[in-house]
């Protein structure tokens, strides 16, 4: 690709970026749509709560799922790796 498609390719995706940008402005949140009820804000804590504590809360919930599964599976893995062999052949 040279320069020139490049240059293009650029200015395409930052006018893009752009104009997108200045279409979804916060300022087009205060008008309000027939029907809309919005509820109270959320407190910080809150917040923090929701959208920090909870998604860390649920890895860790669904990794010690993992965790413990895998465990009991190997208890009865069967196959070579869970094998012993002895070092005392004679030949």
């Amino acid at each position: 690709m040279d320069k020139k498609n490049a240059l293009r390719a650029g200015a395409l995706a930052a006018g893009t970026t752009l104009m997108m940008l200045l279409m979804s402005s916060p300022a087009l949140a205060l008008n309000r749509d027939d029907g809309d009820d919005p509820g109270t804000g959320l407190s910080v804590v809150e917040t923090l709560g929701l959208y920090v504590v909870a998604p860390i809360a649920l890895f860790v919930v669904i990794a010690a799922l993992v965790m413990i599964g895998d465990k009991s599976h190997k208890k009865k893995d069967t196959t070579s790796s869970n094998l012993r062999t002895k070092a005392d052949a004679k030949a």
